[in-house]
């Protein structure tokens, strides 16, 4: 490992990486708010998820969408407290195609349907429309966005577009949360602080054998922060908060590195 770069150049570097894209100028001390997740992942994402920033989650199989949707639910319940508005934008056509959501379902997990507003719009490029300009609004803790396949139209540019109205919602005083759910796993570059890619796990069953509390299973490919990984959390719908359940992993190996080491015959 080469010695550390001195503070001066990594500041020079910072500001030319801002002037080049500004969502990733620094940010005020005191001016960002964290989501905590569960300890294992608060360290990786250096001590929760990033308000005034861009998230992206997918299924990690088109199954497992119901799964990638209460995960982002879970999310705003922890952003929106018990008073502020959750959006969710999408077309007709992804509603259709994977549903929406369920109003005394929503109440049960701990986010109270009174503070989901849901909105439909016709076309992909609409939905990038509206939660751009939701971002901006002080009245929304949370805006969730949602992509039928892949998502062409969120690219690089556009998602630009939308890390820098949840930066600029931040500064306003608001949560600025975006939430990017695409319905497919994309290699596609884009300005998301993180990029997750989510099934469910299995659930414990109550202390009366009936149905336990909802269980993710979370891979964390992408972090501008600190290195991936992958979590099994709980999600606590009675305190509205997670906790981890179980670990299957930590850091994601180098992507110059052999993906496999060489098998070596024991004994």
């Amino acid at each position: 490992m080469g010695p550390t770069a001195p503070q001066p150049t990594l500041n020079r570097l910072r500001q030319t990486l801002a002037e080049i894209d500004p969502s990733n100028a620094p940010r005020l001390a005191g001016a960002e708010r964290l989501i905590g997740l569960a300890d294992p992942i608060d360290r990786a994402l250096g001590g929760g998820l990033a308000c005034g920033a861009l998230h992206e989650l997918a299924p990690t199989a088109p199954i497992n969408l119901g799964a990638t949707s209460g995960f982002a639910l879970a999310i705003a319940a922890r952003a929106s407290g018990h008073r502020r508005q959750v959006l969710w934008v999408t077309t007709d056509y992804a509603a259709g195609e994977g549903g929406g959501p369920y109003g005394p379902g929503l109440d049960l997990f701990g986010m109270a349907s009174a503070r989901l507003l849901m909105l439909r719009v016709p076309k992909p490029v609409d939905v990038l429309w509206a939660m751009e300009e939701a971002l901006r609004c002080r009245a929304l803790a949370c805006v969730i966005a949602e992509m039928t396949s892949e998502g062409a139209v969120a690219d690089l540019t556009a998602t630009r577009r939308l890390a820098l109205a949840a930066r600029e919602g931040i500064s306003a005083q608001n949560s600025g949360l975006g939430l990017l759910i695409r319905h497919k796993i994309t290699d596609m570059p884009s300005a998301a602080a993180t990029r997750w890619e989510i099934a469910p796990a299995l659930s414990q069953p109550d202390a009366y054998g009936g149905i336990g509390r909802a269980r993710f299973d979370l891979s964390l490919r992408k972090n501008r922060r600190g290195p991936s990984g992958r979590w099994i959390i709980e999600w606590d719908h009675h305190e509205r908060a997670f906790q981890p359940a179980l670990s299957v992993g930590v850091a994601a190996p180098a992507l110059d590195r052999p993906d496999r080491a060489p098998l070596v015959r024991a004994g």
